[in-house]
């Protein structure tokens, strides 16, 4: 399982004109921290803490080729400034894809590449044959809960303390935060049977998914 060509993702998750995707490699690493620190202050804490490590990548992203890792950083270049960055994480087992982070510059916010975020990580799980792709929103800002639900993709839960932020100068919380997804394989997916559930796991299974449940099913 090797991740895909640039030239693939950019075909089915093309960016505004201006600007190409470009994946990270080891020399870059210094300056994407450097970058980071600047776009996205609060990452000092938390699940994207591992960004600011230089040992993360030099141990677990695929840099330079080594495709045999499950973690990629993509780079968002304006001609030959990087202007912004997401990361993924894929599990190979489950042929599920995770993405992790995503950082722009402020100079470059207005550009909507944000907005690029869940067709890209689509294309990745396509082109690799997953079978589900989701990340996480915060619930401080509406911004990335609008772009996936803009692009189809599902509310399937709330995480409660899944992860920490700062939160105001020196004060760092435990937060709640939206989890989105979207389904490559729909045909594969086995539905419940109402029997199987408890009545709290099939009034919130109901809400998710209304009508996908077998109401019925003997043995």
């Amino acid at each position: 399982m090797e991740w895909p060509p640039v030239d693939d993702i950019t075909a089915s998750a093309p960016l505004p004109a201006g600007y190409r995707y470009e994946y990270l490699s080891r020399h870059q690493v210094p300056a994407l921290i450097s970058a980071l620190k600047v776009w996205y202050p609060g990452i000092a804490v938390g699940n994207a803490s591992c960004h600011m490590r230089e040992s993360f990548y030099a141990e677990k992203v695929c840099l330079d080729g080594e495709t045999e890792r499950d973690f990629l950083v993509i780079l968002f270049k304006h001609d030959d400034e990087m202007v912004g960055m997401f990361s993924v994480e894929r599990d190979p087992d489950s042929e599920v894809l995770y993405g992790r982070i995503c950082a722009i510059s402020h100079r470059h916010r207005g550009s909507h590449l944000s907005r690029s975020v869940p067709l890209l990580e689509e294309a990745l799980g396509r082109a690799m044959g997953m079978g589900m792709v989701y990340g996480l929103a915060t619930l401080k800002y509406p911004h990335m809960q609008a772009t996936f639900e803009r692009m189809g993709w599902q509310l399937i839960g709330i995480t409660p303390g899944f992860d920490r932020e700062v939160i105001a100068p020196g004060v760092v919380k435990r937060v709640y935060e939206a989890i989105y997804a979207k389904v490559l394989v729909p045909s594969e997916l086995l539905r419940p049977r109402a029997q199987d559930l408890t009545p709290a796991a099939k009034a919130l299974f109901d809400l998710l998914y209304p009508g996908q449940c077998l109401e019925r099913v003997d043995a």
